[in-house]
């Protein structure tokens, strides 16, 4: 598990878990059960920015994620929708910190309070920041939803 992919999707459908799983459809996510899991990077781990995650085994198994989600329903205010992940690396472990929200400006200053705030907490030095923000405008007459995933290694069987 060397390597963390994150991948951005937007989901439009009639209800909101299908919604939730177009967006991650829209990420090439859908085919596994996720498995949450807070925000600390490994130690040695690299971190890839991808259009879509690629390929990560067989249907059904097992993958260990970071998401950042949002979903509005139908008839809701055309303000956008905004998942956002943030991460720190430096020469150890590492942080990603997620938020969500209609305002992309605010998303991105809450990631970077929240790398500082954890950084600070753990005494970690991580001077390297990226960010990964997706954002879609909501679906009239249907459900939306946006999500930011970071993937950890490959997917591992669930039996």
């Amino acid at each position: 598990m060397n390597r963390i992919h994150v991948a951005g999707g937007v989901g439009v459908a009639p209800t909101e878990m299908a919604a939730y799983d177009a967006a991650l459809a829209d990420a090439n996510l859908h085919n596994y059960n996720l498995v949450r899991v807070s925000s600390i990077v490994p130690a040695g781990a690299a971190v890839e920015r991808v259009d879509r995650a690629p390929d990560l085994g067989p249907a059904g198994n097992r993958l260990t994620v970071v998401e950042s989600r949002i979903t509005a329903p139908p008839g809701a205010s055309d303000d956008p929708l905004v998942a956002g992940l943030g991460w720190a690396t430096g020469p150890g472990p590492g942080l990603f910190y997620e938020a969500t929200g209609r305002d992309p400006t605010a998303v991105r200053r809450e990631l970077e309070d929240g790398l500082d705030a954890g950084s600070e907490l753990r005494d970690w030095a991580l001077p390297d920041r990226e960010f990964e923000v997706t954002t879609a405008r909501p679906e009239d007459g249907a459900w939306t939803t946006v999500v930011t995933v970071a993937v950890y290694g490959e997917s591992e069987p669930v039996l």
